[in-house]
């Protein structure tokens, strides 16, 4: 097993090119947020868009327009609950972020279907949360796209059986080779399935533990996977930075919020690229 560092994820994270625009940055769609759950989706893309994709989209309840506007202006809205504009909005998407509060019911499937039937294969699909049950427990076409699952360890026995007294290693390994896509698995020390490649967390504390952080790390993987070169060193980088900056609030913090680590991700990335820049150098 690999060890996520501060000092690897210092050369991962990207300069930003002098020659740029928010296109360069990549289109994030982030689907989920029913009546009782928007908050999720919010924090989903709001950590997006603070991670620096160029382009953010959230589909979601019509309840929630109103609170998305007020939260995160930066963010396009469409309902998603027009599966025609979804379908249409999915095809211009790099990186498809569903399942932050989507819930569980016809609708739910209804959109879940719509995007797995959308999807082409240069696109990324990010599934978290309630698309992984349905993923799961209902019949479905086969998505084309790069697949992410970003489960926590209930969500994975869901995804492979395994209780969690048996999730092993080598079994966890096996099971995301046959599954033929990146598993996240969310834990006190996050481990990430990459390919042959298994890569352990090296930072995280018990202040993280409310809820939210799921919703916010998702986002931070789409933000990062919209605009770095490299997919691998963007889910590691993400999954690093994300707890590295919960570590260091929770110096002063008995509780860390999701909220206080997404506004930290834009300064903490700048530091990680002034750190390269002289890694570099050397």
């Amino acid at each position: 097993m690999k060890k996520i560092t501060k000092e690897k994820v210092e050369t991962f994270i990207p300069q930003r090119k002098k020659e740029s625009y928010k296109g360069t940055y990549g289109r994030v769609l982030f689907v989920g947020g029913n009546e009782n759950m928007g908050g999720a989706i919010m924090l989903s893309a709001s950590a997006g868009v603070h991670s620096g994709a160029g382009l953010v989209t959230v589909a979601t309840h019509p309840s929630n327009q109103a609170a998305l506007h007020s939260q995160l202006p930066e963010a396009m809205f469409l309902p998603f609950t027009d599966l025609d504009q979804l379908r249409k909005t999915v095809d211009t998407m790099d990186v498809i972020l569903i399942g932050p509060g989507l819930g569980r019911d016809e609708q739910a499937v209804s959109v879940l279907k719509t995007v797995y039937e959308t999807v082409e294969n240069d696109q990324t699909l990010i599934l978290d949360g309630d698309a992984i049950y349905l993923h799961v427990n209902e019949i479905l076409p086969k998505p084309v796209a790069s697949i992410i699952f970003t489960p926590h360890l209930g969500e994975w026995r869901t995804l492979t059986g395994l209780p969690v007294d048996e999730q092993y290693l080598e079994t966890n390994h096996s099971k995301a080779v046959d599954m033929d896509a990146v598993i996240v698995l969310k834990k006190s020390r996050t481990e990430v399935y990459y390919g042959e490649e298994v890569w352990q967390n090296t930072a995280g504390n018990p202040a993280m533990a409310t809820g939210g952080m799921g919703d916010t790390l998702a986002g931070m993987i789409a933000g990062f996977v919209a605009q770095f070169d490299d997919d691998k060193e963007a889910v590691l980088s993400a999954v690093y930075m994300h707890s590295y900056i919960a570590d260091e609030l929770a110096k002063n913090q008995y509780v860390t919020l999701p909220s206080h680590i997404i506004r930290e991700i834009p300064k903490t990335m700048k530091d990680f690229t002034k750190k390269a820049g002289k890694l570099r150098f050397i």
